[in-house]
């Protein structure tokens, strides 16, 4: 595969790797690196700043801006996609003939155009973003922003189903793909799983002294999840409660100070988390919505010890099977006792060993090669 060359197009700076969006777009790249793939790197940058480390590994990068709203034409597509349409990022893909990996629905325009025919196109699927976007406005609380995702995802709708049968299209999960394949009628489309930065399940026998909740807590649902946790499971389950993450707020932190039981870390190093997911005894890891695949829950099953968790997170994934899953705070008080009190034995983690082939970026790194090429 020594000097095939590929055009990846990327919704967001890919690095530094400290949100879940980022972890598949980054690892992707890495492992396609070290298997002899030349990656030209278009990034569009609203903010993360130009990542010097993205060098190491692709052969170019070149960065664009995203447009504000009121310069996204036309209204009439979603603003994830007008935004951005930059007729450089196009001029550049035409330059020559190697292939091209748009990362998310949003890096599509081209592709709608129908400016991108004379190029094989493969689209990344991080949600099935109509059904993420609809999630979002029914969990927040702002008349503003839940009317904005409410018609972004009526319009995404619209325009992923318009687009379906444009290129092949490759899922995060198998419920995405039969979604594709069914509401959209799609007729070319693959599962992948997401790259990681963790390949071996090294979940450690023994106990832990506290329940974990991690996240980005500067995402609405997240912070939505860790208060739902204070008030309706540990507001009587008398067991440590760790929180960590991401830029909380005030809010946030307001509440958890009331709890004796209850600690919150704010902004922690990878280091930090790395840590605390290591020594956890229990993940309590409930998601709002169904839609992609949840970064923190894999990294509890390679990393940590037992997780408690919901439907929606493990909806389409196969990842129940080493969860336990708890819908009512009674459920979650009840299971969370009783694997508190439990030791986690080594039998557990080998049975996660099959992950280990499952997110395995080597082979799945040969499997996209063999798609493209």
């Amino acid at each position: 595969m020594r000097n095939k060359q590929l055009h990846i197009v990327s919704l967001d700076v890919p690095y530094p790797v400290d949100y879940g969006g980022v972890f598949d777009l980054f690892y992707k790249i890495k492992a396609l690196y070290e298997s002899g793939i030349e990656v030209h790197l278009h990034c569009f940058e609203y903010g993360r700043g130009r990542q010097t480390e993205l060098n190491t590994y692709c052969r170019s990068v070149t960065y664009y801006e995203r447009k504000k709203i009121n310069k996204s034409l036309p209204f009439r597509l979603p603003f994830i996609v007008s935004s951005r349409a930059n007729r450089s990022l196009l001029n550049n893909l035409l330059k020559d003939d190697h292939p091209v990996l748009l990362e998310g629905i949003h890096c599509t325009y081209f592709l709608f155009s129908g400016e991108l025919k004379s190029k094989k196109v493969f689209v990344r699927l991080h949600n099935v973003e109509y059904e993420y976007y609809e999630e979002l406005a029914k969990t927040t609380k702002n008349i503003f922003r839940k009317l904005y995702f409410q018609r972004e995802s009526n319009l995404l709708k619209k325009y992923e189903r318009e687009i379906a049968n444009k290129a092949t299209f490759i899922t995060v999960s198998e419920k995405d793909k039969n979604t594709y394949e069914q509401i959209f009628s799609a007729d070319k489309v693959k599962y992948l799983p997401v790259f990681l930065p963790f390949t071996h399940v090294k979940s450690e026998a023994g106990s832990g002294d506290f329940c974990l909740y991690h996240g980005n807590l500067s995402v609405p649902e997240n912070e939505k999840a860790a208060l739902w946790l204070v008030k309706n499971i540990f507001d009587t389950l008398d067991i440590p409660f760790v929180i960590a993450g991401k830029n909380p707020s005030k809010h946030l932190k307001a509440f958890v100070n009331k709890n004796v039981n209850i600690c919150l870390i704010a902004n922690p190093s990878g280091k930090e988390i790395d840590e605390l997911i290591k020594k956890a005894h229990v993940h309590l890891l409930p998601s709002l919505n169904k839609t992609g695949v949840k970064i923190k829950l894999l990294n509890a099953l390679f990393n940590g010890r037992y997780i408690v968790t919901n439907v929606a997170a493990v909806e389409g994934s196969s990842l129940e099977t080493f969860c336990k899953i708890a819908g009512t705070p009674l459920e979650y008080k009840k299971i969370t006792g009783g694997l508190f009190n439990s030791p986690f034995h080594e039998t557990e983690a080998i049975k996660r060993k099959i992950l280990e082939g499952i997110y395995n970026n080597h082979e799945n790194a040969l499997r996209l090669m063999q798609w493209i090429w």
